[in-house]
């Protein structure tokens, strides 16, 4: 019965979630028109975050699953204050990346977009926050997607981790463009890209750099645990 319930629940919430984007639009649309796009796309991806943080809390996990993720996003928190002197050149993508191989798409994607969310309480918070949330989400969704293949060749891992710091880059110039010109111009998403592109190729090998270090450790450690407790 409580299962039951539980699915109801969980069925309402994404149909609160589905009606919150045309809502969303009507409000830009009426309220916000000198920054309707921005305010829409914003809000969309609060929606985005919001819908994966309620896919993870209605499916059932185990404490010690929870208690790795929480203790994997604080690692990649972490990693970021560390490495704040050496702009570009941070964990939190390859800690993602592990999180989403041994926990899957969900874990990755809380992993990834609670780091940015709780990271920029001192990096500060704006509306570039939830732009960041579903980059390194999204990141992470992919990676738990890929997650057998990434096990099994490494070369896949470290192309993907180097890919990952050129996908962080194209949502995050997204955002740039919308932000600035209140739409979606062309020729600004490609000069943001230009700009960044230094930043972006740092990001890259940092995630190299980072999966190269901490991958082959958290494998030993995650076996020896899933073996221990039973995990599947």
């Amino acid at each position: 019965m409580s299962n039951g319930k539980t699915q109801i629940k969980k069925y309402l919430s994404f149909l609160i979630l589905i009606f919150c984007v045309p809502l969303l639009i009507y409000i830009g649309n009426s309220v916000f028109k000198n920054k309707q796009y921005s305010f829409i796309s914003l809000g969309i991806a609060i929606i985005v975050c919001a819908a994966f943080f309620l896919s993870f809390e209605f499916k059932r996990h185990s404490e010690i699953k929870i208690v790795l993720i929480a203790v994997l996003t604080a690692l990649s928190i972490s990693g970021r204050f560390i490495f704040e002197p050496l702009p570009g050149f941070k964990p939190v993508t390859a800690i993602t990346i592990i999180t989403a191989i041994y926990f899957g798409s969900q874990a990755g994607f809380m992993t990834g977009s609670l780091t940015a969310l709780i990271s920029n309480f001192y990096f500060s918070q704006g509306p570039w926050t939830p732009f960041q949330m579903l980059a390194w989400g999204i990141i992470g969704f992919f990676a738990g997607l890929l997650s057998s293949q990434l096990k099994k060749h490494k070369w896949f891992l470290i192309c993907f981790s180097a890919l990952s710091g050129v996908l962080y880059s194209l949502i995050m110039d997204i955002w740039t463009a919308i932000w600035l010109d209140n739409t979606f111009n062309l020729a600004r998403y490609i000069t943001a890209l230009t700009l960044s592109a230094k930043s972006t190729v740092i990001y890259a090998v940092s995630n190299v750099v980072f999966i190269v270090i901490l991958y082959l450790p958290a494998r030993k450690i995650f076996e020896r645990i899933f073996k221990k407790y039973n995990i599947t």
